[in-house]
């Protein structure tokens, strides 16, 4: 049996797809789309990105290093996948028309996405939006699809979906505090093994274990864990290192519902904490504060930011901060929860809409000693940021 074979067997026996959401909440998103779309001049949309395509129709895989592609105009959705993605095609998303292409030959997604690009866009020299910014984007295919469409226009559409997704409806709000309480539950479990002795693994472990038994699907990022002197150095993570008396460990979660990750950091001690974390500690939930009473509908994110910055004052030769105080999260697949690139940073002269949703990744690092986070994701109301996460954010210690 061919891959169109199989495609047309599985729509045969599966009288709708499996969806997160109701019909209406993707009919609102595509509309939201188009209506951009339109207002921008484009004739067709090209989205690589596995969140977007996730957000637009509900399509959900773990393999997402493959090449697939939704085409989006006015009047159709086309999703191109790999043969062995036909199934999750199929079965969890909701679009016109499904395609698949040889795997072992990804070139030829280029001659068929071609074709059918002169098949939906409007004209003969279309203006086709493309994420030039996007990681999913091949270069090899954009190269093979210019050469093959004479007078066809390939432009970045920059943050145009990427702000569509920053506010977020009621449901996916819900699948987000759903994310913050197994979340919670990962780190609650995770501080039942720290001690001295412990190895890093066995601290990762008991927070995967709680998450997944608590429901979490595969996750963006695992569980971060990382102790010592190297929770000072960002972006490291447990590889085997027992825990010393008088170390920081420092941890940080992000369970998915339906693709949604509430994400949260925290911070112990083993022994007692030295004049320094305690410091640290303070200032750290005081710039994590600032940032939560800024975030307020209307405002600006270099508003939020600044306030951040100056709560930060006291330590900031002495800290590693990495200048962002929010991130966006929402719809996200490995290798990273962070869903977009909309910083609250300093700056920034973004506004924060109601219903947005960040992480607040505070985390102030000494480098070369200890690196103490605890963070909050949030949503945007007109009076500041509303927690969804519930973090303890006591700097605990165990002895």
């Amino acid at each position: 049996m061919d891959y169109g074979a199989y495609r047309d067997r599985l729509q045969e026996r599966l009288a709708s797809p499996e969806l997160a959401f109701a019909e209406s909440e993707y009919e609102s998103r595509l509309a939201a789309l188009r209506r951009a779309v339109d207002a921008q001049g484009y004739e067709l949309l090209m989205l690589s990105d596995p969140s977007d395509l996730c957000y637009l129709t509900g399509y959900t895989t773990f393999e997402v290093s493959v090449q697939c592609v939704l085409l989006v105009s006015a009047q159709t959705t086309v999703l191109f996948v790999p043969a062995i993605e036909i199934g999750p095609a199929v079965y969890l998303s909701r679009v016109d028309t499904v395609i698949g292409y040889a795997w072992e030959s990804p070139m030829s997604v280029a001659r068929q996405l071609a074709g059918e690009i002169r098949k939906v866009a409007a004209g003969t020299a279309p203006r086709i939006g493309v994420s030039l910014w996007s990681g999913s984007l091949r270069p090899g295919l954009l190269t093979a699809l210019q050469a093959a469409l004479d007078g066809v226009r390939f432009d970045d559409i920059g943050a145009l979906l990427d702000r569509i997704r920053l506010v977020k409806s009621a449901p996916e709000l819900e699948y987000l505090k759903q994310s913050a309480d197994i979340t919670g539950a990962g780190l609650d479990a995770a501080s039942t093994v720290i001690r001295e002795g412990v190895v890093d693994h066995e601290i990762a472990r008991a927070g995967a274990n709680a998450m997944l038994g608590a429901g979490s699907e595969f996750m963006s990022m695992q569980p971060i864990v990382t102790t010592g002197f190297r929770s000072g150095i960002i972006h490291t993570n447990h590889a085997g290192h027992p825990v010393d008396r008088g170390d920081i460990v420092f941890t940080e979660f992000g369970a998915v519902r339906r693709r949604y990750t509430a994400p949260m950091m925290r911070t112990a001690v083993v022994g007692a904490p030295t004049d320094d974390m305690v410091r640290f500690h303070e200032i750290g939930l005081t710039v994590l504060q600032a940032v939560i009473d800024n975030a307020r509908t209307g405002e600006t994110f270099d508003r939020a930011a600044r306030a951040g910055s100056d709560a930060l004052k006291p330590i900031v030769d002495q800290a590693f901060f990495s200048g962002v105080y929010g991130y966006p999260v929402g719809i996200q697949f490995p290798p990273s929860w962070v869903a977009g690139a909309t910083f609250i940073a300093e700056g920034s002269d973004a506004l924060f809409e109601t219903d947005m949703v960040f992480h607040l990744p505070i985390c102030l690092r000494k480098p070369g000693e200890f690196g103490i986070g605890f963070s909050e994701t949030i949503r945007v109301t007109p009076s500041g940021g509303e927690r969804i996460t519930r973090n303890d954010l006591r700097l605990h210690r165990y002895d």
